[in-house]
């Protein structure tokens, strides 16, 4: 029987397990839900539970599993295996999950920011497949990134590079709920692209929106795209503003790190073409004109396995170098 790795994606919500072979083809998966609120201790027991459950009534052992790899929210310390903190884990304070889950388990376990494991999935199997150099960014509530140089996860002197979502485009510009002004989350985030129409409809703007706004007292991006598929005039230029702020990060990220493909994940990708081409639009329309540029814009493949397959990638491949006991 082959060797076998587990990738873990812990959530404020829930938790997804998966189990994959040494080729990261996905065996087995399952979800529960995290019971954050109930701290560290029930969450890792429910992380194991919920492994153990994988492999009950199953052709494959637990006993085959050579390393376990688990992504985390929040900022971390790699290197020592903590979570300092995470808004979606309120009772995980310089929590040592790693040997928490490694003492659970019994297996060797490798520790990543959820965002750098999704990155890593995109980038073993996804979109970003046979790219040694690639920039990773979700759209959802926030914008979270990942950097792949020369085939490693760029993590910086303190384990927080690739906060991209929070690169300053416009100075002085809109409040970002991380405290600084004009950052591109501000703008282009799911949460910013709907703080913005509605904004712009309290302030007069006419759209086939309103309504929708007096009766629910919300509009979410989804929505907004919806309306701008149908002509909308008001929500065209919400999107165009979106599409606009990450051209412009685009932009900004070849300069610094010459990447040969990003990749956009999250919910907001749904939009398709009406979001993927406006974004190439403006990087054209901003990128130097001394040279035809390379950079490839595209869409991740792998949806919501992203974090688990990375995490798996991680484990199988830290173990192989002889850096994970």
């Amino acid at each position: 029987m082959s060797d076998l790795y587990i990738g873990i994606d812990l959530g404020g919500t829930n938790i997804k397990v998966g189990c994959f072979d040494d080729k990261m083809n996905l065996l087995k998966k399952g979800s529960s839900p995290t019971n954050a609120d109930m701290g560290p201790e029930v969450v890792v027991e429910n992380i194991g539970l919920l492994t153990e459950s994988l492999f009950k009534n199953w052709d494959y052992s637990f006993k085959n599993v050579k390393a376990v790899g688990i992504g985390t929210p929040g900022p971390v310390k790699l290197r020592e295996g903590i979570v300092v903190a995470a808004p979606n884990l309120p009772a995980f304070r310089n929590t040592p999950i790693r040997k928490m889950v490694r003492q659970r388990l019994d297996k060797p376990v490798v520790m990543e920011n959820d965002a750098n494991a999704a990155c890593y999935g995109e980038h073993v199997i996804g979109a970003g497949k046979g790219v040694g150099d690639m920039v990773f960014l979700t759209l959802g509530t926030g914008i979270g990134g990942g950097i792949i140089s020369n085939g490693q996860i760029v993590h910086g002197y303190a384990d927080d590079a690739a906060e991209l979502g929070h690169a300053i485009i416009y100075p002085d510009g809109r409040l970002c709920g991380c405290g600084q002004r004009g950052c591109v989350e501000a703008y282009a985030s799911a949460n910013s692209t709907a703080a913005r129409a509605i904004e712009a409809i309290r302030e007069g703007g006419q759209t086939s929106l309103s309504k929708l706004l007096d009766d629910t007292g919300k509009i979410t991006c989804k929505q907004i795209y919806n309306a701008a598929a149908d002509g909308d005039e008001l929500a065209l230029g919400i999107t165009e503003g979106t599409a606009r702020a990450l051209g412009l990060l685009c932009v900004n990220i070849l300069h610094f790190s010459g990447p040969r493909r990003i990749v956009f994940a999250g919910g907001m990708i749904a939009a398709g073409d009406m979001l993927l081409k406006r974004i190439q639009y403006y990087f054209d329309k901003y990128i130097w004109p001394m040279k035809e540029e390379s950079l490839e814009i595209c869409f991740a493949t792998l949806g919501e396995d992203a974090g688990i397959i990375g995490n798996a990638a991680l484990a199988c491949d830290t173990l192989k170098k002889g850096e994970l006991s």
